[in-house]
């Protein structure tokens, strides 16, 4: 875990934002830790807000059948439960509040398919942090590539999760090495001061 301390510099609200990463019904209902996970993401999010770190809510949003591509369509084949793909299952389970922006995405990627890049460096975003479902997937590919377009990417340890524990565990000991991983109470008490 990094120490709140050495990573103080980057977390200057101009330049931060705060991802909740598809923290849709038919994600949420079936991870490991929903009431611990939830009660960190509306805190970190009540945080940010209050400071005036702007909050993006990602939105899987999918496209057609016939659209999809043949990866995505055999992954999804794959699944060991399937996803509830209806309106309800895809609604939100945290509801943005006014000046929340949602985002509208068919990949395991903020930066593909979106204005989110563009967004970012219009507004001279310098850090991402990290919160959402599920960590070995979108948190870990999106955080990654932060990193690799030279952002500075946070994750929050307490804010991810997955419906795969062993998964999760996997993908924190990997983002480990490359990035720093705090906790939502230090993130709330650093957004505090």
């Amino acid at each position: 875990m990094a120490n709140i301390d050495e990573i103080s510099e980057f977390l200057v609200p101009e330049k931060s934002v705060l991802v909740l990463w598809d923290l849709q019904k038919m994600l949420v209902d079936n991870i490991f830790n929903k009431d611990e996970f939830l009660k960190n993401v509306q805190a970190l999010a009540s945080s940010a807000r209050a400071k005036g770190v702007p909050v993006f809510l990602t939105k899987i949003t999918p496209l057609p059948d016939r659209f999809q591509s043949a990866g995505r369509r055999y992954m999804m084949s794959k699944r060991p439960r399937p996803l509830n793909m209806t309106p309800d299952g895809l609604e939100l389970a945290i509801k943005p509040e006014p000046g929340d922006i949602v985002l509208n995405k068919n990949t395991a990627s903020i930066f593909v398919g979106t204005n989110f890049d563009l967004m970012m460096r219009n507004a001279g975003i310098s850090t991402i942090v990290f919160t959402g479902i599920a960590t070995e997937l979108g948190v870990e590919s999106s955080a990654r590539e932060a990193g690799n377009r030279g952002y500075f990417p946070i994750v929050v340890t307490d804010a991810v999760s997955s419906m795969s524990k062993e998964g999760h565990a996997r993908s924190l000991d990997t983002m480990r090495s490359l990035m720093p991983l705090v906790t939502a109470n230090e993130l709330v008490e650093f957004w505090k001061d």
